[in-house]
């Protein structure tokens, strides 16, 4: 299938900016700000990384709103070209260099807004990983809640029934579950999975560091989970070419391909960078984390479900908050219905 993914979605007209400049550190700079990052890491406990559409560009799968973005190619009046699909995609050098940091024990969480499958494919631990916005090569029954990872791209979106159905046998051996598959790729009106928006956010809490990287952080609500971390007392980085919308809430900015931020990254940890020997699916992590939130089984889900009880009562009341420039809290009204899913492109610009 196509990495054209934004050909598949329903129409929609507010895409938001698309074809921002980018902007690039100096050798010097990128140097002393990954050494700086470095340390913030190695001092850290709970290190939560946000992954976008930019740690996918160098594997030949599009971003939307980057200079050669897809959706910034159609305000031009161009057409994209794609030179592979996603079951050829092979996952960045910043895809393995995060298992490597999971590994390690540096990365506690991963959330991303992804939905090409890379990080799962990657052989990173599903049980570290919240995908947001769903995985092309996921279906899941809406019965019992059972997920399938599949060789071949599902081929349907916006949580539509796949044609399959669940063989999960239930309790005694009785029978199959048989509930219809569907695909776990979000369109725009679809709210977020509860079980990976929950976990999500409880990462998001307990984090002292929260990672961005290759995402501008507009789309809500997950471009907001890091602020959740900074209103906690946690630390933000964002790795991104773009100016992104909490650029002025970072404690650090880096600004350069996350390829290259990850790689001298790795090398000042003194870590290796696993290598790919083909797709890997890992489901468990092995590592128990007592403190963990216990996440129940979903319950069955519908196409278009609202989005029940996934924030805390402060948080719901408030709708989201946002920190104004003197580090304070202020109200910034949200719509609890499905963002888009940033799939896997990113939306730049702050308003």
């Amino acid at each position: 299938m196509s990495v054209n993914y934004a050909a598949g979605l329903s129409p929609y007209a507010d895409k938001g900016v698309c074809g921002l400049p980018e902007v690039f550190d100096s050798p010097e700079q990128l140097k002393a700000n990954v050494e700086t990052l470095a340390q913030l890491i190695r001092d850290s406990q709970y290190l939560v990384v946000h992954s976008g559409a930019g740690i996918s560009t160098s594997t030949g799968i599009p971003d939307f709103r980057g200079p050669k973005g897809v959706w910034t190619l159609e305000q031009n009046g161009e057409s994209p070209h794609f030179d592979t699909t996603f079951e050829e995609a092979r996952p960045s050098l910043t895809h393995l260099a995060l298992l490597g940091l999971q590994r390690a024990g540096y990365l506690k969480y991963l959330i991303s807004q992804n939905v090409d499958g890379l990080h799962a494919r990657s052989g990173f631990p599903r049980d570290k990983l919240s995908e947001l916005h769903g995985n092309m090569f996921v279906e899941e029954c809406e019965k019992c809640g059972r997920q399938y990872v599949r060789d071949k791209v599902i081929g349907v979106m916006g949580l539509k029934p796949t044609g399959r159905y669940c063989d999960v046998v239930r309790s005694r051996g009785l029978r199959a579950c048989r509930g219809k598959l569907i695909s776990t790729i979000l369109d725009w009106e679809d709210a977020l999975p509860d079980r990976d928006l929950n976990k999500a956010e409880d990462a998001s809490r307990r984090a002292d560091l929260a990672l961005t990287l290759g995402t501008s952080l507009q789309i809500k609500p997950s471009g907001d989970l890091p602020l959740i971390t900074k209103r906690k007392g946690g630390k933000l980085v964002i790795v991104n070419l773009q100016r992104t919308k909490h650029h002025k809430q970072a404690h650090l900015l880096i600004h350069n391909y996350v390829d290259e931020v990850m790689k001298q990254l790795m090398e000042l940890l003194g870590l290796d960078i696993p290598k790919w020997e083909g797709p890997t699916i890992c489901e468990n992590s092995g590592d128990p984390d007592e403190s963990s939130v216990d996440v129940k089984p979903p319950r069955a889900v519908t196409a278009k479900r609202k989005l029940k009880k996934c924030l805390k009562k402060e948080e719901r009341n408030r709708d989201t908050t946002a920190l104004a420039d003197d580090g304070s809290v202020k109200e910034e009204a949200v719509s609890v219905k499905r963002e888009r899913a940033d799939p896997p492109g990113e939306i730049s610009e702050e308003k």
